[in-house]
Order: structure tokens, then sequence, then C-alpha cells
């Protein structure tokens, strides 16, 4: 490839994102790797990945804070809509989890420095109710994805 052509096709990936990506996509299609913006694509691709474990980390977090809230906060009035929240952040790392079921070991990893910070929001949030500093749900994936833990108090 020529440097007109590198320099043309990064200007593509700096002024036309979407354009740049459709031009990407068939390059790859007729195996056309000599004209591949390869630093941008690769940039891209790990970009990817550290967003889909952004989202499953913010999942984490904001399932156990109304999984905390539901099981320790005692206003009735709420219970309903944290349980709405609970399963709506289960779907959402359900989702993220079968499409990537690599993800489930990461979610483990990550799990008690997310309750850490699920803690410590539900802390400021309601500082006249006592949460347990050790984590009282199970670092299994099936039970946080399924488990009433309310009903098992």
């Amino acid at each position: 490839m020529s440097k007109t052509s590198v320099k043309s096709v990064k200007n593509l990936y700096e002024q036309d994102f979407s354009l740049w990506i459709e031009d990407t996509l068939n390059k790859l299609k007729t195996r056309d790797h000599d004209n591949l913006d390869w630093e941008n694509l690769i940039e891209e691709v790990e970009s990817l990945g550290k967003s889909q474990r952004k989202a499953v980390r913010s999942f984490l977090v904001r399932l156990l804070e109304h999984l905390l809230k539901r099981c320790y906060v005692p206003m009735s009035d709420c219970y309903r809509g944290w349980e709405i929240e609970i399963r709506n952040f289960r779907q959402r790392l359900q989702i993220e989890l079968e499409d990537s079921p690599s993800l489930k070991t990461f979610l483990r990893e990550i799990f008690v420095k997310s309750y850490e910070m699920a803690l410590e929001n539900v802390k400021d949030s309601y500082p006249d109710v006592y949460f347990s500093n050790l984590c009282p749900f199970p670092n299994d994936v099936d039970a946080i994805l399924t488990n009433k833990f309310w009903e098992e108090l």
C-alpha cells in the first residue's frame, strides 16, 4: 500500500468513522489484508473488549446495589421497583454472558471489588441502614442471576 493510500485510510477513520467501518468490513471480506488500516482496527477491537467488560462491571455493581437495597432497606414501598431493577440488570448480564460466556470468569474475578463499590454506594444513600462489609451473596454467577435472596432472609 502506498503512503498516500495509508494516509487516506487513516483520514477516513478520523473523518467518517461509519464509512471507515464499512470500508474495513469490505476489505476483511475480500481478504484485502494489505490495504487494511491495521493500527485503528486493532485499537477498535481492543476497545470492544474493554467496553464489554465495563458494561459487565457496571451491570454487576448496579445489580448488587439493588440486591442490597431489597434485602436490607426496610422500605416496602420500594420493593417492587428494586425487584424490577434486579430483573433488568440480571437480564443485561445474561445477554452479555450469552454473547461472551468467557465473561463468567471475569465476573467472578471482579465480584469482591464490585460488591465493595455497591456497598459504598448504598451506604451513602442509606446511612441509617446496616450493611455488612462481608458480602452476603455467593460469588456464584448462576445464583446472582437467579436467587431471590430477600426471600431467604
